[in-house]
């Protein structure tokens, strides 16, 4: 691996309630210097949850999406609470965002959202031997909870508000998981 670059100065440059901007001054092993701007995110996890049904489909959610101003599919997912396991929370968020749990969990791997500007991690979860049960959630209003074929990951590629890449490359894991098994 490459040596990391010398931080010779970290600036918060901005703030707001969830979000900073800091200004970093590095110094490459080469010698060349550069001043690179950074979105500082909360360094709590989060986990986004593959939930898939007996019959092979997935549990998916249309919520409104801030950055987007718009209603958008995509799997459950949110930050993780306390001292909350990986799938304890992956199992809560489930059942506050799709009236789910599950008996069995498999990590599939952590992602990052946009790794050259910010340093947010969420680990994705596959759910499986799903059960019904609901908790009381977070959001603002109630979410449609959508089922749709692991299979058929085409047709969401199609639809103009499935657009979260994490959730489509979750969505590929667990599918070419599932598809080993047979």
């Amino acid at each position: 691996m490459p040596q990391k670059p010398t931080i010779l100065d970290h600036q918060l440059v901005a703030e707001s309630r969830l979000f900073g901007i800091e200004r970093l001054q590095l110094r490459f092993a080469n010698g060349e210097e550069r001043v690179y701007e950074r979105l500082r995110t909360p360094r709590i996890p989060a986990v986004l949850v593959v939930a898939i049904k007996d019959n092979g489909n997935v549990l998916l959610i249309r919520e409104y999406a801030c950055g987007t101003h718009s209603y958008q599919l995509a799997l459950p997912k949110g930050a993780m609470d306390g001292q909350e396991t990986v799938f304890e929370a992956a199992n809560r968020e489930l059942m506050e965002e799709a009236g789910h749990g599950a008996h069995r969990f498999t990590q599939l791997k952590a992602l990052s959202l946009s790794p050259g500007y910010m340093g947010h991690m969420i680990h994705i979860v596959m759910a499986e031997d799903l059960y019904e049960k609901s908790l009381p959630g977070d959001e603002p209003e109630p979410l449609e909870v959508i089922e749709h074929p692991l299979e058929d990951i085409d047709s969401l590629l199609a639809a103009d508000d499935f657009t979260e890449a994490r959730s489509l490359a979750a969505l590929y894991m667990a599918r070419d998981i599932i598809r080993n098994r047979k």
